[in-house]
């Protein structure tokens, strides 16, 4: 069975060879290891060294080099229009101490999983809420970059290396995230 050994964030990404793509939700998106299919339905393990959370656009390279395109498949979203930068950013403020993931789009909107509280929340803020279905990406979070460095240098990189929400996965680490876990914010 095909390997894919090695994650490769968007930003990175080199010319090598493709030898598919994985469309995911973004809730299947956060992996260490798993067997997945890719989309012409040829199977291959996710075999990574430590959980990561895919984002549209990666890359997955595969023990024989190539590599396999990660895909944000889409999914039942509410994009959310605000009246201006203010009012953006309060929202947007509102959203992240839940926290929630949280998609910026290009033209200022913003994006997060349809949820009926949330939907209520934002409209109560004054924002515009369109049910759509598109790809998910959220932001990856202030620390992501600094997650890999953490666990090169300690063997495990929680202090606090990947975004926080409570799907992730946990075949990786053994704390609690109940109250006191370690965790700052």
């Amino acid at each position: 069975m095909r390997r894919a050994i090695e994650h490769i964030a968007v930003s990175h990404a080199s010319p090598a060879e493709v030898r598919g793509t994985v469309t995911l939700a973004f809730a299947d998106r956060h992996r260490r290891r798993i067997r997945l299919t890719d989309d012409t339905g040829e199977a291959f393990l996710l075999d990574l060294p430590h959980a990561v959370r895919l984002g549209d656009g990666d890359r997955l390279r595969l023990d024989d080099g190539g590599v396999i395109v990660v895909i944000a498949a889409p999914e039942n979203v509410l994009t959310i229009t605000c009246a201006g930068p203010v009012a953006a950013s309060r929202i947007a403020w509102h959203i992240g101490n839940r926290h929630t993931p949280m998609q910026v789009l290009r033209d200022g909107r913003l994006r997060i999983i349809d949820d009926h509280v949330l939907r209520e929340m934002v409209i109560g803020l004054g924002g515009v809420v369109d049910a759509e279905i598109a790809p998910f990406d959220p932001e990856r979070g202030a620390y992501h970059g600094k997650a890999a460095a953490a666990e090169s240098r300690h063997g495990h990189g929680h202090g606090h290396g990947h975004d926080h929400f409570d799907d992730h996965d946990h075949d990786d680490h053994d704390h609690s995230h109940a109250s006191g876990g370690g965790h700052d914010h």
